[in-house]
């Protein structure tokens, strides 16, 4: 930070920001500098560097919301998994990560084979097809899953309300697969079923002050550091491509300066 007219920081503090419009409604989203509403800032926790701060990014900080929610609700570490759909993905890599280093047997979804062993490496006890999980199924199906972080939405998130175990819970934060969301009722008063929402763009500020406390301290630096790419600018444009194509896993970090 180069200068603060506020009491909560000071020339010299390292900072971050995520959502808030930044880059969205806000100009600044890859400038060299902008100058933002002190509420939209937290300070870089102890822990954790700046570059890590970013390759966590808004997915990761996504993913410690949602799980946050889900413990919340009364999601605790069982033999039951808890499923992560698009788990190859920015938010679903880092969710896998969370879950597992807090105790969760995680079950990863992904449909690319060639990422299961990399799963694993994150801490994933299984792997399942997300053909498996795209496949309408009844209103209510076998009970499979303690909870589940979900990025997808759609028949997968549908379909992952229909298989989770009575008073589990389903974080919600995606919608790679769509915004509709062909379900029934079933789940919800027959299993209470909670499905709850994850907005990371305008959470409040005490909410991120401790998802990134948490963050610096249960996130696997390792793991993490082992999933993230550092690029320059200049690469952008390339890399947006490959993202909606599918082509890139884990984290992608920008070099502003390059």
């Amino acid at each position: 930070m180069l200068e603060s007219n506020t009491g909560e920081f000071k020339a010299g503090d390292e900072v971050l920001v995520t959502g808030q419009g930044l880059g969205e409604t806000i100009w600044g989203g890859y400038s060299q500098l902008a100058r933002l509403l002190a509420d939209s800032l937290v300070h870089v926790p102890d822990g954790i560097s700046a570059m890590q701060a970013m390759a966590v990014g808004i997915a990761g900080f996504t993913a410690m919301l949602g799980m946050m929610a889900l413990e919340r609700n009364g999601l605790r570490p069982s033999e039951r998994e808890v499923v992560v759909t698009g788990a190859a993905g920015g938010v679903g890599s880092i969710a896998v990560a969370l879950l597992a280093a807090r105790g969760y047997r995680v079950a990863a979804s992904t449909g690319r084979p060639e990422l299961h062993s990399w799963l694993r490496d994150l801490g994933a006890t299984s792997i399942v097809d997300r053909a498996e999980l795209a496949q309408k199924t009844p209103p209510l199906a076998s009970e499979r899953w303690a909870g589940a972080i979900d990025s997808v939405g759609g028949q997968t998130l549908a379909t992952v309300l229909a298989t989770t175990a009575s008073y589990g819970s389903v974080a919600s934060c995606g919608l790679a697969g769509g915004a509709e969301l062909p379900t029934t009722v079933f789940p919800f008063i027959l299993r209470n079923v909670s499905l709850l929402g994850i907005n990371s763009v305008q959470a409040p500020k005490s909410l991120r002050i401790e998802a990134w406390r948490r963050l610096a301290s249960e996130l696997p630096m390792a793991k993490l550091e082992a999933i993230t790419t550092l690029e320059p600018l200049s690469k952008v444009k390339e890399l947006s491509e490959k993202i909606l194509a599918g082509q890139v896993r884990g984290r992608v970090v920008l070099d502003v300066n390059a």
